[in-house]
């Protein structure tokens, strides 16, 4: 079968398929999976309307529902489910601390897209779209000191290093080390492997991460757009970026109240600083700033002290990449949309009735179940240490729990 061929039935999948779960049976890949350049935005009129993203009313069932304790007593419950579309979901998250109560954390996340455009101004992929199609059996070795569900998904817990150390002065020192639960599965997508996980930490922080790892591509260019790979310097491996996006239904106890503020300190060069709070009413993008960090709070929802809850996003490791005019998706960090079945991808959104990008999706409406979409760029320059096989390289984000606890849960 041709790469063309392979393409179109790939994108075909990726618009007309529906979600499915991870009863699918997943076999090997005998080539390398093709990847999805740049389409219209707006799919055919009459093309089904994928499923919506919310979870089920229902709780979901073994072997998708994950329920663990981390050896500090903190608590994690989730399910999970291999889409068609985004591959692996994770619904329903819920933590909880030792000694307190549950707070439900997200309703829904996944992956949104991984935007891959070439530094020579072509090609330019979009590597969602029939995702789930590309989940690679795990092994054994993939898995370490965990559990494979379905074969597809690796479900362990890992040391994460101190949690804290404490100098006692007169007294002993105290620490403790930390834990997180590790959901992740690897897919192959062109000569890319990614590897995509989220880390559940038993002080509340959640971080979602891409790992990219398999092959180079063997895309060669002028010295202008790559790096000399291979013996002398004959052979230019071209630059690229992995602009990936995360879409993210949070629900502090359940939708209502739910409110996204951003934080800015400001003052330069003054030995003072300011904070300025700035709550979104309505949607909105939002770039990245020294010091800025957003949150979502629900004033409903008390710790101990009185504070309210929320989980706080901070996005400062991101390369910012900023495509031409036909890539305005590009043109914002964070966005914050109101809660649409479907709007699904960041790009090449499979659903009719929706705009194609997350930029489109910003229209002014009123916020009252906000969807935050966060977008993190890595710009890739080859290197000789990338020769096969190429080592894994991460980019992604971090959330923290903001006043959940009325002190360190650990």
């Amino acid at each position: 079968m041709s790469l063309r061929l392979i393409l179109s039935c790939a994108m075909l999948a990726g618009v007309l398929g529906p979600a499915q779960t991870a009863s699918a049976a997943q076999g090997p890949l005998a080539m390398p999976a093709a990847r999805i350049p740049a389409v219209p935005a707006q799919a055919p009129q009459g093309t089904a309307v994928a499923p919506a993203v919310r979870a089920p009313a229902a709780p979901c069932s073994a072997p998708y529902r994950i329920d663990r304790t981390l050896p500090n007593g903190a608590r994690w419950q989730l399910c999970w489910e291999m889409r068609t579309i985004e591959g692996l979901t994770l619904n329903k998250v819920v933590y909880t601390p030792k000694g307190n109560r549950p707070v439900s954390v997200l309703r829904s996340t996944a992956l949104a897209q991984i935007h891959v455009p070439y530094d020579s101004g072509t090609p330019r992929y979009h590597d969602i779209g029939a995702l789930g199609q590309s989940a690679i059996p795990l092994l054994a070795a993939d898995c370490p000191g965990g559990e494979r569900r379905e074969q597809s998904v690796c479900v362990t817990t890992r040391p994460r290093g101190h949690a804290y150390l404490k100098s006692g002065y007169e007294e002993p020192s105290t620490s403790a080390q930390g834990h997180d639960l590790v959901v992740f599965a690897a897919f192959q997508v062109g000569w890319y492997t990614y590897l995509v996980e989220w880390a559940f930490s038993d002080d509340g922080a959640i971080t979602p991460r891409v790992g990219a790892t398999g092959s180079l591509a063997g895309s060669t260019t002028t010295a202008g757009h790559g790096w000399p790979i291979g013996v002398g310097s004959r052979d230019f491996e071209e630059s690229h970026s992995h602009n990936v996006f995360w879409r993210l239904d949070f629900d502090i106890q359940g939708k209502a109240g739910d409110v996204v503020e951003q934080y800015d300190f400001s003052g330069t060069r003054t030995a003072k600083r300011k904070l300025k709070r700035t709550t979104f009413t309505k949607e909105a993008k939002a770039l990245n700033r020294r010091t800025r960090w957003w949150r979502v709070v629900d004033r409903g929802v008390r710790n101990a002290d009185g504070h309210p809850v929320s989980w706080e996003l901070n996005n400062s490791d991101s390369s910012q990449y900023r495509g031409p005019a036909g890539e305005a998706f590009t043109r914002a960090d964070v966005y914050v949309t109101d809660y649409r079945s479907c709007e699904r991808l960041a790009t090449v959104n499979p659903a009719p009735r929706c705009a194609g990008s997350v930029d489109r999706y910003v229209n002014g409406e009123r916020l009252t179940d906000p969807v935050l979409w966060v977008n993190v760029g890595y710009h890739h320059v080859p290197r000789d240490e990338d020769a096969d096989p190429m080592p894994t390289h991460w980019q992604g984000f971090r959330i923290t729990p903001r006043d959940v606890t009325a002190k360190n849960p650990h």
